[in-house]
Formats: C-alpha cells, sequence, structure tokens
C-alpha cells in the first residue's frame, strides 16, 4: 500500500525530480558546501566555477552529465537551505576525521580559486570546518596547505586564526 502512494507521489512530482539527487546525499550536501563558499562574497567567477567542476570530476569520481546534476542538486540544495548545520551533519556522519579534514582542504582550493582572499568565504569555510568538528590548529593548516599549493599570500595572520 505504502509503496503505490510513493508511486503515485512520485509521478506526481515528475520524472526529472523523481530521479535529482536528494540534500541528505552526501555529494550533494558537500556540493552546496561549495557553493556556499564560492558564492559566499556574492560572485561566482569562471575561474571558480572551473575548480568546482574539476573538483567534483577528481574527488566525486563524476564526468559529464553526473557532474551537471550534482551541480545542479548542489546549488539548489544550498539555495533552499535555511542553515549549513543540515549539510555539515551528513557530512559528519559519512566522514571520518582525516576525510573532514580533507574536505576542508577542498573548500580553501574553492575559497583561493579566484587567486584572491575573502573575508567572507573565509568565514563560511571556518564555520563548516567548526560545524564539522574540524578544530582550529587543523583548519590552519589545511589552509596553510591550500595556501601554499595555489600560491596564496596568507599576509601573516594565522596567529589571530586559531
Amino acid at each position: 500500500m505504502f509503496e503505490t502512494v510513493r508511486d503515485f507521489i512520485k509521478g506526481l512530482r515528475g520524472e526529472d525530480e523523481a530521479r535529482r539527487p536528494a540534500a541528505d546525499d552526501p555529494d550533494v550536501a558537500a556540493v552546496a558546501l561549495f557553493f556556499h563558499v564560492v558564492g559566499a562574497d556574492g560572485v561566482i567567477d569562471a575561474a571558480e566555477s572551473a575548480r568546482l567542476r574539476s573538483l567534483i570530476a577528481s574527488d566525486y569520481g563524476k564526468s559529464g552529465s553526473g557532474i551537471t546534476e550534482l551541480l545542479d542538486a548542489g546549488r539548489e540544495a544550498d539555495r533552499e537551505s535555511v542553515d549549513l548545520y543540515a549539510f555539515t551533519s551528513v557530512l559528519k556522519r559519512h566522514l571520518d576525521e582525516a576525510a573532514r579534514i580533507h574536505f576542508v582542504e577542498l573548500l580553501w582550493e574553492l575559497a583561493y580559486a579566484d587567486g584572491a582572499r575573502h573575508e567572507l568565504e573565509e568565514h563560511v569555510v571556518w564555520r563548516i570546518a567548526d560545524l564539522l568538528g574540524v578544530d582550529g590548529r587543523e583548519r590552519v593548516l589545511a589552509r596553510q596547505r591550500v595556501a601554499a599549493r595555489v600560491g596564496t599570500s596568507l599576509d601573516g595572520d594565522d596567529a589571530a586564526d586559531t
């Protein structure tokens, strides 16, 4: 009986909506947070978009339409969200400590993808790391590793960040 009702509701939503990944999917939650970081400064430029697509291809093993579907689902989930907790709680359940630290590095890569430091993007990364249970020291070390790789200056303010 329940399956009949569920199938009927899926039919009402349409085939595209029924196939769309849910916001409680860890990949969708991660991409929603990626969008939250790159959009924090009010502008998602071409470098950030390209880095986001590249990151999804390399770290999430997606290609072609898989990238587009995940980007669409993540963008929509971010747009509909009222807080970061909904996404970080999903990731915290699915990622161990090392994976959460790696995820914070990915966030820093996106924050620095446009070649500039922006305090709003940095604040969002800080907040997400906090919600994921990544301590301040690990967050700063992750930021330093990414800054060294991408050549972004940290302006010597790491001490104030811990």
